[in-house]
């Protein structure tokens, strides 16, 4: 798909674009898990995700479908992601297709089109860690970083150092 984001990482309101991308933990001393992140460009919110030992397109489209359920969108929204194959794959497309969903993806190589991605995923190991003792562990502390602390807690300066969650509900009151 073309890249019809190019770089514009903004949004008007909630569910106009989103960006998705996977990334890799370490478990134990040789084992991966992998997490998927759908992240709503308007508030940085963390609409849909999910982790699976394989990095396959069914986590691709766990973390979509979560994403689709939590917030209903309609037509004509902007979803971006790299080229990977979990999102070029027929089952990713069919699902962007069957909800009105623009696709759009990076130039092939180019990490700076999915900028807002890997510095999500920098902060996220940053601040909890890109290491877990089990799969177990890792599940449980991803649930709690994205779902209770980035979500509701943590404060952006990009959104006026508030959290994801409370510029989505003044953004909902102003309305």
């Amino acid at each position: 798909a073309a890249n019809l984001l190019d770089r514009q990482f903004e949004a008007a309101a909630p569910n106009q674009r989103w960006v998705g991308d996977t990334t890799e933990f370490v478990i134990g001393t040789s084992q991966k898990v992998y997490l998927a992140v759908v992240l709503d460009l308007f508030s940085r919110f963390v609409v849909g995700w999910a982790i699976s030992a394989v990095n396959d397109r069914h986590v691709t489209i766990k973390a979509l479908e979560m994403a689709l359920k939590r917030r209903c969108p309609g037509g004509g929204l902007l979803h971006h992601s790299d080229q990977g194959c979990t999102y070029a794959s027929e089952d990713y497309q069919t699902i962007l297709d069957t909800h009105g969903i623009v696709c759009s993806m990076s130039r092939r190589g180019n990490c700076y089109d999915n900028a807002v991605m890997e510095s999500f995923f920098s902060t996220v190991k940053s601040e909890l860690a890109d290491q877990f003792a089990s799969y177990s562990e890792a599940k449980m502390e991803l649930f709690d970083y994205l779902e209770v602390f980035y979500n509701q807690r943590r404060r952006h300066s990009t959104l006026g150092q508030i959290s994801p969650a409370v510029f989505e509900r003044r953004h909902a009151q102003a309305a």
